[in-house]
């Protein structure tokens, strides 16, 4: 099906953007400008826990300083808002309830204490087809304890209901098709009633279909979530507009042994972040390409070549 091309970068405020989610942008940015479509700036601000004062401000100067244009988000405004999360916790509960009357989901109420005690006490522990009935949860609990139970306003989740022993089949434009077994996927949390609001996976999966994103370009560490992201555009009937995913190999170390962490910059000489970035809580100053004396042009040159070679190397 052909449409528009819509692609987004998704940060999360919880500290400064590493050189990799820059690059991560960079590449929304070109194919978006590649193909005469728009691209999207959504702040993913759902772990309020991890929010950190400032870094949704220093991810807006950091894709201004190198270039980075955006044509719809929190700044720019746009048909498809709001362009942050935490703004959007009634479209979430709408479709949190479309998953539970539609039998696609279920509420758990298991605490902390007990998750714990299922995991010390089955090696391996996995919230699937094989443990779900045995714990605290509105597929096994007579209708009436669920009642008392949310009526008194007791903590739960909705967890996804995934079924076990099918192929799920995910058609990566980089890397091909990637196959797995949903056996190996336990029913993942999507929404918490402590914070009323949705984990990544739901809000993720609501939004870009909302927003109508075509294409998911994104880090490789997300490819192992992206059999879950799969089933639920299905839960929710939406497989038809699916958008086509891309995940990006990650920058590694110099040394080639691991990611390339914000936590390298300093301890390995080199800048890892667009901008010189104060922490607010420590009050360390961490270096910036920007401050070092780079031009925007030569870190989106180096970022755009890494990983590339002419064909003959």
């Amino acid at each position: 099906m052909d449409r528009k091309v819509r692609v987004r970068f998704a940060p999360s405020p919880t500290g400064p953007l590493h050189i990799g989610g820059v690059r991560t942008a960079l590449y929304n940015y070109l194919f978006a400008r590649r193909n005469g479509g728009d691209m999207i700036l959504r702040i993913e601000d759902t772990d309020s826990h991890r929010f950190v004062p400032g870094a949704e401000d220093y991810i807006n100067e950091s894709l201004k300083w190198l270039g980075i244009k955006i044509d719809e988000g929190v700044r720019e405004g746009g048909d498809y808002g709001p362009y942050k999360q935490s703004e959007r916790r009634d479209i979430y509960r709408e479709h949190v309830k479309m998953l539970l009357d539609n039998g696609k989901a279920y509420i758990a109420f298991d605490t902390p204490e007990e998750l714990e005690a299922a995991r010390a006490a089955t090696p391996n522990f996995q919230y699937d087809a094989s443990t779900r009935m045995s714990m605290r949860n509105s597929l096994a609990m007579p209708a009436e304890e669920v009642k008392r139970l949310m009526d008194e306003g007791a903590p739960y989740v909705v967890r996804f209901l995934i079924e076990p022993g099918r192929d799920v089949e995910v058609n990566d434009l980089l890397r091909g098709k990637v196959t797995i077994n949903s056996s190996i996927l336990d029913d993942k949390v999507l929404y918490k009633s402590a914070d009323d609001l949705p984990t990544y996976h739901l809000a993720n999966i609501v939004d870009d279909h909302l927003m109508e994103v075509s294409h998911v370009i994104r880090g490789e560490e997300w490819l192992p979530s992206a059999p879950l992201h799969v089933l639920l555009y299905e839960a929710f009937g939406w497989a038809d507009t699916r958008p086509e995913f891309v995940h990006l190999p990650l920058l590694l170390k110099p040394d080639g042994k691991g990611k390339l962490s914000k936590r390298d910059g300093d301890r390995l000489g080199f800048p890892v972040f667009p901008l010189e970035w104060h922490d607010p809580a420590s009050g360390a100053v961490s270096a910036g390409y920007r401050e070092s004396g780079y031009l925007p042009e030569a870190v989106i040159n180096f970022l755009a070549l890494l990983g590339w070679n002419p064909g003959d190397d």
